[in-house]
């Protein structure tokens, strides 16, 4: 018997009532604080406020140096202290500079009523140039789903896969215009968008999109994923990092042994306690690591995911580490209540936090876009042993702009004369290094065994076996 009950439906449509009724507040003061300019948001609470503002924020690059949160009761209160990338305060008119060339996203309730706020403060420093914002149409990190076709992928991460699914789906006719790859606990995620190589739009054709995910699938099961592999295709627009922390947490990488641990130093590991106060009836989650852009949202994301929501939070972030409390509960209104959930919390917040970490040299790549780029990239870098930790992906109008975090065949750090051949190859003007240590390896011992010629003459015998490649010899 279905327990269907007509409060819930009432509940709901009081909640959008309030919403409409006290639409979000947004103020920029940049005369409070000498440092940072206080961005301050203040709105009827529902669930999920605190990680639509953090978004937003993130995605306008805003660094978030601190911030006060507290959503207790039927009201969302926050101020935020933001800098830019370089730690300059944030002028009136770079905010709103920042809107314009941001898409709109599809919290777009919020941003007009940033918008409006920005612009009558324009319009008070400026007076007739202020800015106009109603040409803003997609969404902030959104891909337009009309224009391409998202695939998700999860899978065992090993070197040359990237390789392989680019390989398969130039095979297939289709051409990557955008992907973010990131890999943890020897698992990988994926989220690319495609377009038809002859037409350049998106891919609709259910019996096409359903023999492109079976070949990436076989791609991705290899012969150690049969169970855990997984293709999808999205329907509707997608927040990339949004959507790459649900696929890793759905894929349990917090589950497993982390392989980087061992090289990880004692102060560099994050520190996670997870702690119930009772007088209260939160829990109090704490956490210490190494500062670095987004990691507020990334673990806001993974508590929400999770089903918690944060009633107070206090965040400080001004110099090499941060440092964040949250008090939490369940979404039924109970503080963690199990060692294994609270262990669980541990977990996955270290997991989050990990998730983004680049390891290994990164390559920047900015070329004449072309189909089959991606492909020979990788390609390459598969023939030279090396293996991809990290990948973003976009096309600026005909440039294709890509960075990619490389490592060994085993993980360790790559020569500097293998990073040399490979650009090479690609060209010394267009494949840039963005990390000086790798100079400094020592010279690379030509002759016998190599880890990377073993990965690249398995990865070669399974594209032989797809018909990607003509011999495997």
């Amino acid at each position: 018997m279905d327990c269907w009950s007509p409060s819930l439906t009432l509940d709901a449509e009081f909640e959008k009532l309030v919403i409409r009724m006290n639409p979000p507040r947004v103020t920029v003061d940049n005369a409070t604080s000498r440092k940072a300019t206080l961005i301050k948001v203040d709105s009827a609470n529902k669930r999920g406020s605190l990680l639509e503002v953090v978004q937003v924020l993130t995605d306008l690059d805003l660094i978030i140096r601190r911030a006060y949160i507290s959503s207790d009761g039927e009201w969302f209160m926050d101020v935020f202290h933001v800098t830019d990338q370089y730690g300059n305060k944030l002028s009136e008119v770079d905010v709103a500079e920042r809107i314009q060339q941001k898409p709109k996203s599809s919290l777009h309730q919020f941003l007009l009523e940033w918008e409006s706020s920005v612009l009558l403060v324009a319009r008070a420093q400026l007076g007739p140039r202020a800015y106009s914002f109603r040409s803003l149409t997609r969404s902030v990190g959104v891909q337009a789903a009309s224009k391409h076709t998202t695939i998700e992928l999860t899978g065992r991460d090993r070197p040359g896969l990237l390789s392989e699914v680019f390989a398969v789906l130039t095979d297939l006719k289709c051409n990557g215009v955008a992907a973010e790859v990131w890999t943890h606990n020897s698992r990988m995620a994926s989220v690319v968008y495609i377009t038809d190589e002859a037409t350049g739009s998106s891919i609709d054709n259910p019996e096409r999109l359903t023999k492109i995910k079976q070949l990436l699938l076989y791609v991705l099961k290899g012969d150690r994923d049969q169970m855990r592999a997984n293709t999808a295709v999205s329907v509707g627009s997608t927040h990339t990092e949004r959507r790459l922390h649900q696929m890793m947490y759905a894929d349990r990488d917090y589950d497993m042994n982390d392989a980087d641990s061992g090289s990880t130093s004692e102060w560099s590991k994050p520190l996670v306690t997870v702690e119930n106060c009772a007088d209260k009836g939160y829990t109090v989650v704490n956490l210490r690591c190494l500062d670095r852009p987004k990691l507020l949202f990334d673990t806001v994301c993974t508590l929400t995911d999770m089903q918690y929501v944060v009633y107070h939070a206090t965040v400080i972030a001004e110099g090499p580490e941060a440092y964040q409390e949250y008090y939490i509960r369940h979404m039924d209104g109970c503080p963690v209540s199990s060692e294994p959930e609270r262990q669980r919390v541990i977990n996955c917040l270290e997991a989050a936090i990990k998730r983004r970490a680049s390891k290994g040299i990164r390559l920047e790549l900015c070329s004449e876009d072309r189909v089959g780029l991606l492909s020979d990239v990788t390609r390459i870098f598969r023939e030279n042993g090396l293996s991809v930790t990290r990948a973003e992906v976009t096309t600026r109008g005909s440039q294709a702009v890509n960075a990619f975090c490389v490592t060994d065949a085993s993980g360790d750090p790559v020569k500097s004369e293998t990073i040399e051949a490979v650009r090479k190859e690609l060209g010394l003007t267009i494949l840039h290094v963005k990390d000086d240590a790798y100079s400094k390896s020592p010279p690379q011992e030509s002759g016998g065994f190599s880890l990377g010629t073993l990965f690249k003459s398995r990865s070669e015998k399974f594209l032989y076996n797809l018909g990607l490649i003509k011999s495997c010899s």
